[in-house]
């Protein structure tokens, strides 16, 4: 990306958008196109194709979509699965049509089956079975991995797929109806402090294991994927290292309320048993996660200490 370079952060206020916009402004060489849900409404099509005839940016993130955790998914399948549909075509053809010069698509590590062996290596893309409580999602995000191959064939597209694992951090969404686990988590434990509860409810056995990466690790491993990575097939991103939801509960405890309790609730869903990435292809290229779990929660929960008030809290796409 040359300093003349103009690029579109689709989603920009999301928790991923938003760790780009931080991590390209830093750079001081581009100009940053962004725009809002209510200026631009990524599922309408005609919008699209007249935006990006009228802007003609020159790279695109496409980070936009519509995400949630367990409960989220289960209760609007047909929503995540419309709107993240639709909004991977429009941003595709419309970049196609303006001859972008390069588009990175991020995907989710919930593409893979939900048995996949562990470490997961890129190859296990549709190797079996999706975890059930989030398939809708994951055939949308599975659709936008082969829409960007499909381009590629097809038209010569230099279009580009990342899947990161779980994410977490700044701008995160920390509703409870819709959040994943690790801001519901410092939501629920920050709560119990307030109101005096000794007793936090976490979901599941706390025996299923999982990965978690800083979005400011993310955005930087995007930048650098936008700089060096050119094949036509996706490319984990991750830290490789993974931990049981009962220890991520117990870090969390530690953080923000240390002398709550832990009650699972086993009668609610665990999901998949096990999801840890190989980001062995990542890394022999260069780029390295670098942010500690535990200091990755601490600066979290000091960001939430100060959104929460103000209520601002719910995240956007």
């Amino acid at each position: 990306m040359d300093h003349e370079s103009k690029i579109y952060v689709a989603g920009h206020r999301g928790l991923v958008g938003s760790a780009i916009m931080r991590r390209l402004a830093g750079a001081h060489r581009h100009e940053l196109l962004t725009a809002t849900r209510d200026e631009l409404d990524l599922r309408d099509q005609q919008a699209v194709f007249d935006w990006f005839e009228a802007e003609r940016p020159d790279y695109v993130y496409l980070v936009a979509g519509t995400v949630g955790g367990i409960m989220a998914n289960s209760t609007r399948p047909a929503e995540f699965l419309y709107d993240n549909l639709m909004i991977h075509a429009n941003v595709l053809e419309a970049a196609r049509r303006v001859d972008v010069t390069k588009l990175l698509y991020l995907g989710s590590s919930c593409i893979y089956p939900r048995l996949s062996h562990q470490p997961i290596a890129e190859h296990q893309l549709l190797q079996g079975q999706l975890e059930p409580t989030n398939e809708p999602y994951a055939l949308a995000k599975i659709a936008g991995i082969k829409m960007c191959s499909s381009y590629r064939t097809q038209y010569g597209c230099n279009f580009i797929s990342a899947m990161p694992t779980n994410l977490y951090g700044p701008n995160d969404n920390f509703d409870l109806q819709g959040s994943h686990v690790l801001p519901a988590l410092i939501r629920k434990f920050h709560e119990a402090k307030v109101t005096g509860s000794d007793e936090v409810v976490v979901w599941g056995t706390g025996s299923a294991l999982r990965e978690f990466l800083h979005v400011d690790d993310l955005a930087d491993a995007c930048v650098f994927l936008m700089d060096n990575y050119e094949e036509a097939g996706h490319i984990n991103v991750g830290t490789g290292d993974d931990l049981s939801i009962r220890a991520l509960a117990e870090i969390i405890r530690d953080t923000v309320h240390p002398d709550a309790q832990l009650r699972f609730d086993s009668s609610k869903p665990d999901g998949t048993p096990r999801k840890v990435l190989d980001v062995s292809r990542i890394e022999s290229m260069g780029w390295k996660a670098s942010t500690n779990l535990r200091d990755g929660i601490e600066s979290t929960y000091a960001w939430f200490l100060e959104h929460y008030d103000a209520g601002d809290l719910r995240g956007a796409a």
